[in-house]
């Protein structure tokens, strides 16, 4: 076997060989043993049994090797399924009569097939008489592009398929008369398909689906299965083009099939589906969606599924997770086709046992489910990491619901903090209009107005964090949840438009003074990051980011600047604080990295030299941690990658800080060997600056991905790592394509424990985006439940010191279609995810059906110097000024009714 990335050497162009089946019957049947698989599909070659085509003295060595075959079959206790044509045509028919373009083949097909029954057909129960009848006709004979390469007209490719069905129809009479009471056997015909879905939900276009599935599947199923005449949209749009059967070859032909025999795959989905077949709408590689159809339209069949897979590259060797997560869909789908939609699936047949020449692809392709080397000499059958699937899902009988994938009910500590998150939070310092000091009357006789009164101005007060009416809404909403903690990163370029203190922002500053003081009234916790990587400039001051940002070195000196300034302002409030919260490490150079952990050592060394004793808050940074998990989780080399990713992503930055104070190992060996020595040292100074400097291990958790090492999709292929990015096509995804996988979490927690102890943690941001036209959001409810679910295990099950969970996020106004609340018109509207978690955060986690309730007893934050009066100075001072303003209207409102009297005298 080559070396990973090495050029592989040209293989043969030709099938002359290929897997050389025929020299390896025991090598074969053992593959299947070790599969363990029920039923076995194979082709008979016309042209080996009667190398002339026609009836005669057979090939004995032809019919030996398949005895041979059948008879290893029978000792394993496994089934046939045979095909009798599947494309290889004896030359000397295409020859002599043009192939299936002339009817005489159907007499021919019927002799050869004879020979069959009688030579095998005590030890086979299922015969397929043509393989996929639709290529055969419209590629062999239309577009040439398959064998035997007839570049004819659309009406040839119609008679070739007329043909085709008079001689499946000859066949299955000939079992059906004369070898069926004796053998006992079943005969189809297997018929492939796409499946195609509207562009849009209009009667036009779901004709126009129904079209798509008439022209290719239908042309051949509604003959055998319905009527023994092709579709009404065929004989419509076709007209001449099309032949037509007499009464009597309608009656041959219908019911000529004891079961549907389904191939669906890449053969003709997205690789031999003529675009002209599709009519302008979708295809969708949907399995169940077929299955349903297929029941409704043709009564409600037994449907085989005699060829179904997907393929890879043809550089691909064993890891082939591209065919096992495709294969994994499809089988899914079969299922639930059975379970929930009731269809009558009586068998599953994967493509294929082994590597071979794949038609008008070549070698470029490979869809085995064991790796052959084309090129040695004993053409050995090595398993590959689908084979392992294949093998493991036929032993359980399909897909078991496993322990680790139940919910757990249980709950969290009475302390546990629930939280929600905004990225931002809006800085709006308008004042409401209650600081209005002028004083105004009613004018009850005339404009039945409020008018100022000239001259008169109650007494200037000094300002409240009441005043500013973004506030107060912001923690009714917070309040509405009865979250415990919010979470917030500030504006660094708001707050120091220059990047130092030559120029602050004393407003903004007075309003996310006000804005932590307000949550500390309302009992919520405070969690306050100090930057955040946002547009633009990073989320760095303009100043900073022309010089070049963390790429410069006195960014750091200025983030601890800033960091002092907001500790003074307003660490008597903020008990936890995040210092750099979610860098993107994989948008970021190793010398940014560099300087950006020394910024935060920096500035947790100020608080807890400084600011600690008299505030006794906690400090850390928050690192995005999402799950990398082994694409092939047989793979070692895929576990290897798996642990590179992950020391790439979370170790650069984690292992510093919550481990040995310096880079990954994996880390420094691999760029080593890429010979890229781009990585910075820390002096031994700087290692004992940032090594622990943490309070907490804070990270932001939203989905999983999968990793091979097998180079599958060059455009998903990162070379740095030597990694394919992938995910598994099972998994629920959210508008914008984000998986949920919500035991990432998890094993994301159990891995942080594994690398850096038994430290607290908090996961500070956990969620998804949703539909935003969805009345209910549903897939975030169940993002929620399932992730909290998650939590609970790992802090129950797994003994991981969790102290915390922040949902993802408050409102749509800073994150579209992430939120809690939609935000429309200046109106904030609750989606019903907030009662799903709303309940969750009541019940501290997960209640059984015997538990009563939270247990928990009420806490509240204490605030000093927060008493009766310190705690409603807003609210007794809009009285004192209600007051104030109600007597000098009396007297007012005396004054001159008095004055008007003396008039009026």
């Amino acid at each position: 076997m080559a070396p990973s990335g090495a050029p592989l050497p040209p293989l043969p162009s030709t099938g002359d060989v290929a897997s050389d089946s025929y020299n390896n019957v025991y090598r074969d049947t053992e593959g299947l043993r070790e599969l363990g698989v029920t039923h076995y599909r194979f082709s008979i070659s016309w042209a080996r049994v009667l190398p002339n085509g026609t009836a005669g003295t057979p090939n004995r060595e032809g019919l030996r090797y398949y005895r041979r075959l059948l008879e290893r079959l029978r000792e394993l206790g496994v089934q046939p399924v045979v095909t009798l044509y599947h494309w290889d045509l004896p030359q000397r028919l295409q020859d002599t009569y043009g192939g299936w373009a002339n009817r005489a083949l159907a007499d021919h097909f019927r002799d050869y097939a004879e020979l069959c029954f009688r030579h095998f057909g005590g030890q086979v129960k299922y015969w397929i008489t043509i393989d996929n009848p639709y290529v055969v006709a419209w590629h062999g004979y239309a577009t040439g592009r398959l064998a035997p390469g007839v570049r004819g007209s659309s009406r040839l490719g119609y008679l070739v398929a007329h043909n085709l069905l008079l001689a499946h129809a000859k066949v299955w009479r000939l079992y059906n008369t004369s070898f069926r009471p004796t053998q006992g056997g079943r005969v189809s015909i297997a018929l492939g398909s796409h499946w195609i879905t509207p562009r849009r939900m209009t009667d036009y276009h779901i004709r126009e689906c129904q079209k798509s599935l008439d022209f290719v599947l239908g042309w051949f199923a509604k003959p055998i299965f319905i009527d023994g005449d092709y579709p009404k949209s065929m004989k419509n749009n076709l007209s001449s083009l099309l032949p037509d059967f007499t009464e009597s070859e309608k009656r041959f032909i219908r019911g000529t099939a004891d079961f549907f025999a389904l191939s669906f795959g890449p053969t003709l989905s997205f690789q031999l589906l003529d675009p002209s077949m599709k009519f302008r709408q979708l295809e969708s590689p949907s399995l169940r969606q077929l299955l349903s159809w297929i029941d409704l339209e043709y009564n409600h069949p037994q449907i085989f599924i005699v060829e179904n897979g997907w393929f890879v590259s043809g550089t691909t060797r064993r890891d082939d997770a591209k065919y096992m997560y495709y294969l994994k869909k499809f089988i899914m789908e079969s299922l639930k086709a059975i379970r929930l939609d009731g269809v009558d699936v009586i068998g599953y047949t994967a493509w294929s046992l082994m590597d071979g020449f794949e038609w008008h692809r070549g070698y470029s392709i490979r869809r085995g489910l064991f790796y052959v080397d084309f090129l040695s000499q004993d053409k050995e059958l090595l398993p590959k990491s689908s084979a392992l699937f294949y093998q493991k899902l036929i032993e359980n009988n399909g897909f078991p619901p496993l322990p680790e994938n139940q919910p757990l009910e249980g709950t969290f500590p009475c302390d546990f903090a629930w939280g929600v998150v905004d990225n931002y939070i809006q800085v709006d310092p308008t004042l409401s209009q209650f600081t209005d000091p002028n004083v105004y009357l009613w004018d009850v006789h005339h404009s039945k107005r409020l008018i100022k009164v000239d001259g008169v101005v109650a007494k200037k007060r000094k300002p409240y964090c009441v005043d500013f009416s973004a506030i107060r809404p912001q923690i009714t909403l917070l309040r509405e949840m009865r979250v415990t903690h919010f979470r917030f990163s500030l504006d660094w370029a708001l707050i120091l438009p220059l990047g130092n203190q030559t120029q602050v922002n004393r407003t903004v500053l007075h309003f996310y003074r006000c804005m932590v003081s307000e949550l500390v009234h309302a009992n919520i916790t405070p969690v306050v990051a100090l930057w955040q990587p946002a547009t633009p400039h990073q989320g760095l001051p303009h100043a900073l980011a022309k010089h070049g940002a963390w790429e410069n070195p006195h960014t750091a000196l200025a983030f601890a600047d800033y960091a002092n300034l907001c500790f003074e302002e307003l660490g008597h409030w903020v008990k936890f604080w995040i210092t750099i919260n979610e860098p993107n490490s994989r948008n970021m150079t190793y010398r940014a990295g560099h300087h950006l952990l020394k910024a935060h050592a920096l500035a947790w060394h100020l608080y807890d030299d400084k600011f600690r004793a008299a505030q006794k808050g906690k400090i850390s940074i928050a690192l995005q941690v999402d799950w990398i998990e082994p694409a092939c989780p047989f793979s070692q080399k895929d576990k290897e990658v798996a642990e590179r990713v992950l020391e790439f992503d979370v170790g650069w930055l984690a292992e510093p800080i919550f481990g040995s104070g310096d880079y990954p190992h994996v880390m420094r060996e691999w760029l080593n060997q890429k010979n890229n020595f781009l990585l910075p040292y820390f002096t031994e100074d700087e290692k004992k600056l940032i090594r622990g400097s943490f309070d907490f291990l804070a990270l932001s958790h939203y989905t999983t991905i999968l990793v091979d090492w097998e180079k599958e999709d060059p455009i998903k292929y990162n070379d740095y790592l030597e990694v394919q990015e992938m995910t598994d096509i099972t998994w629920l995804n959210s508008p914008n394509q984000v998986a949920v996988v919500p035991w990432g979490l998890r094993k994301a927690l159990n891995w942080l424990r594994f690398k850096y102890g038994d430290l607290p943690m908090f996961v500070t941001a956990n969620g998804i985006d949703d539909d935003p036209h969805a009345e209910q959001d549903s897939l975030r409810m169940y993002y929620i439940k399932n992730y909290v679910n998650e939590a609970l295990k790992a802090y129950v099950l797994d003994g991981i010191n969790l102290c915390g969970y922040f949902a993802y996020s408050l409102s749509d106004r800073s994150v579209p279609k992430s939120g809690f609340y939609r935000y429309a018109a200046n109106q904030f509207e609750p989606k019903p995810s907030i009662k799903h978690y709303r309940k969750i955060i009541d019940n501290n986690g997960f209640l059984g059906s015997g538990t009563l309730g939270r247990f928990c007893p009420e806490e509240y934050t204490v605030c000093t110097g927060c008493g009766f009066f310190q705690t409603r100075k807003s609210l007794l001072a809009f009285i004192s000024f209600l007051v104030f303003a109600f007597v000098t209207s009396l007297a007012l409102i005396y004054y001159y009714s008095k004055k008007g009297r003396r008039r009026y005298k």
